[in-house]
């Protein structure tokens, strides 16, 4: 047993670091648009480069991970991570730190790599329990960022080398504790699907986030969104007609995984959403330093963990699809109330603590809800399509966050997050209905 939790503990420990640098930048972005002298759009692309990276890398290193062995391939992101941090601890210029950004996305998929890990190290009778807590620790992680660059003053160079060195520790800690589990298949990666779904991606984000300042109807916003449906439908093509595709689109549709694909999309977008929007609304509104934006978010960050410790005995008892539905509910009551009243601290303070019982909950419960379905030798596959779709998500609230926000609407970033929420609530609810009586 308590070798079991120590193992545990060093994946979530890893996976809480690679977490680290999703949300770290967040608070980060005014003072990087005040330095560089570039606007929110163009800054904004220091956070959606690392999230575009990870969306990227999650199931290609997940297939790495299959091919070689999950510990090994774990190293390597890690190793990655600190390769971007120590870029970014030294740039002076936006290039080479979106460099370094995307140098630490790597670290993304080790989420689904220690799912993996687990499944095969754990009992099962102590899976759900694990998989809740490394599934919960990206909720602690999104939440750590903040008061990270907080504790660091807003210090891009001091909060970069802070990351070097935590990503060395993961490093050491993984390279000690965990051993490498059976390899599970052989092949190739899939290159090819790895370059079309970045390319389309990037259309996306770039359109979605430079539509407001280019204009929505202009020819670069309007072209970059037909090359992205363009690439999409290649990539779509080609998927279904390469072997062992990046994405297994049956898996990402598939009757059941489809309800963790769709909720993980909408939680990531609408988490990223309102924690990106209080950081603007904190300093901007209400003049408060990068500590005091982490320290609003504080309690998110603590009832994150709490919640994801009692996550595990509730999953024994109710159904993941509920609690992922249970635990929407709260999100959306959060950012609407910050879409009606966010004018004071307490507002901010309330509704982080109510973001942070929701989104530990449904983050924690999305883990079992993407695998249960699934046979064994499938599960860092299905867990790496999960985590791929709430990584979009967040790139994408990301990039309306920062088109919307250019305009000044706070309130409606806050709504669309609060319909994000919503709409996760509903789609959970009903597939678990759906899933019940498929099953009886």
């Amino acid at each position: 047993m308590y070798k079991n939790f120590v193992v545990v503990a060093v994946l979530a420990f890893g996976v809480a670091v690679g977490t680290l640098q999703m949300t770290v930048v967040v608070p980060l972005l005014p003072g990087l648009e005040q330095r560089l002298g570039a606007p929110p759009t163009t800054v904004s692309w220091a956070l959606t480069a690392g999230l575009l990276s990870g969306a990227v890398s999650i199931p290609l290193l997940s297939r790495l991970g299959d091919m070689y062995g999950r510990r090994l391939v774990s190293l390597a992101a890690l190793a990655l991570l600190v390769a971007g941090s120590a870029l970014g601890a030294v740039s002076d210029t936006l290039a080479p730190l979106i460099a370094g950004r995307v140098l630490q996305g790597a670290a993304a998929p080790l989420l689904p790599l220690a799912m993996g890990l687990v499944r095969d190290l754990v009992p099962a009778h102590r899976l759900p329990s694990a998989i809740g807590v490394l599934s919960a620790t990206i909720g602690v992680g999104s939440g750590g960022g903040m008061i990270l660059a907080g504790l660091l003053d807003g210090d891009h160079r001091a909060v970069f080398w802070a990351l070097t060195g935590l990503g060395a520790l993961s490093f050491a800690l993984v390279a000690a504790v965990v051993r490498e589990t059976p390899v599970r298949g052989a092949g190739r990666p899939d290159l090819a699907g790895a370059g079309l779904v970045t390319v389309w991606l990037v259309c996306l984000l770039l359109a979605v986030s430079k539509g407001a300042a280019w204009g929505w109807s202009s020819p670069r916003t309007l072209g970059l969104l037909a090359a992205a449906v363009a690439v999409a439908g290649v990539w779509v093509v080609t998927a279904r007609r390469t072997a062992e595709p990046l994405i297994e689109l049956p898996m990402l549709l598939h009757r059941r995984t489809v309800g963790a694909t769709v909720a993980s999309f909408l939680l990531g977008f609408a988490l990223f959403a309102a924690i990106t929007t209080v950081s603007a609304v904190a300093q901007g509104a209400l003049g408060a330093s990068v500590l005091q934006v982490g320290l609003y978010l504080l309690p998110t960050t603590v009832l994150m963990l709490a919640v994801s410790v009692l996550a595990g005995p509730l999953m024994r008892r109710f159904t993941a699809s509920a609690l992922v539905a249970a635990g929407s509910a709260p999100v959306t009551a959060a950012a609407l109330w910050l879409a009606v009243s966010r004018s004071s601290g307490t507002d901010l303070y309330g509704a982080a603590t109510v973001l942070g019982l929701g989104v530990g909950l449904g983050y924690a419960a999305l883990g079992t809800m993407a695998v249960e379905h699934v046979e064994p030798t499938r599960t860092a596959s299905a867990g790496g399509i999960n985590a791929l779709v709430r990584i979009v998500g967040s790139s994408v609230a990301g990039a309306v966050g920062a088109a919307v926000l250019a305009g000044g609407g706070a309130g409606w970033s806050f709504g669309v997050a609060a319909l994000a929420g919503l709409l996760a609530t509903l789609f959970a609810a009903l597939y678990g209905t759906f899933s019940r009586r498929e099953l009886a």
